[in-house]
């Protein structure tokens, strides 16, 4: 917000420029041209100051995350890695994929052992606990290769809801993307976190499992990273979860 803890306000042009928006004049001119948002209201004054760490800012619209004080990581988990990040038998958890870094993190959900991919680790507890939250109805995509072939009424009956042992569940979107060899590759688009929801979903159907891997989380997507490997989010996915969960 502009204004109070004089401390730590800075010039508005130096905040976009230090958050890689572009150079300081060009910023000026993003500005001047009223193309720069603080907190809901139009700021073209070049004087103007903000506290970065507090300030909802928008350029073009685009939610711009100014202040990281906490760290938010996307890891592409590999099969055998539990979704712990100290597991008290000593089984390979997420920690071991971190390499170097110190911060104490946690992990945003969980992902089964033998399930692969995108999972979300961050020292943001604010920020995890909504994300984690279905009230905030991120979807999660999920491919799987199944057994058999799919048919049509299997669609039907997925997007229509199944109930399950723990209540119905609903896919928002299912689609059969290859079929070979009596084993199909699907992909599931849904809100649900229960435990093993996608697995004990396919197998209710009749096309239980074989791999299974998540790919994205809301705006998020796995893309190639590779199995193991961590990077942090991008300015534009932050900016665009820090708008989805409220924050």
């Amino acid at each position: 917000m502009i204004g109070s803890e004089p401390d730590r306000l800075m010039r508005l042009q130096k905040v976009l420029a230090q958050s890689g928006v572009a150079s300081r004049r060009a910023c000026e001119v993003l500005m001047a041209e009223g193309r720069v948002e603080v907190d809901g209201v139009v700021v073209t004054q070049l004087g103007a100051k903000v506290d970065p760490e507090t300030a909802v800012i928008r350029v073009d619209g685009a939610r711009l995350p100014v202040a990281q004080a906490h760290v938010y990581l996307v890891a592409n988990k590999p099969a055998g890695v539990v979704s712990s990040m100290s597991d008290e038998q000593g089984r390979r958890d997420l920690r071991s994929l971190l390499g170097d870094r110190t911060e104490r993190l946690f992990h945003v959900g969980r992902l089964d052992t033998d399930t692969t991919g995108l999972i979300v680790l961050t020292n943001d507890g604010e920020f995890a606990h909504r994300l984690a939250h279905p009230s905030f109805e991120l979807t999660k995509t999920y491919v799987a290769q199944v057994e058999g072939v799919v048919s049509t009424a299997v669609r039907r009956q997925l997007l229509s809801g199944v109930t399950l042992e723990d209540g119905p569940v609903q896919v928002d979107d299912f689609k059969v993307v290859s079929t070979q060899g009596g084993k199909s590759i699907v992909q599931v688009i849904l809100h649900e976190g229960r435990n093993r929801i996608v697995r004990r979903l396919l197998a209710e159907v009749g096309n239980p499992v074989v791999q299974l891997s998540r790919t994205a989380i809301g705006p998020i997507r796995l893309g190639d990273l590779a199995a193991g490997k961590v990077r942090e989010l991008t300015s534009a996915e932050l900016g665009t979860l820090l708008d989805a969960v409220g924050l």
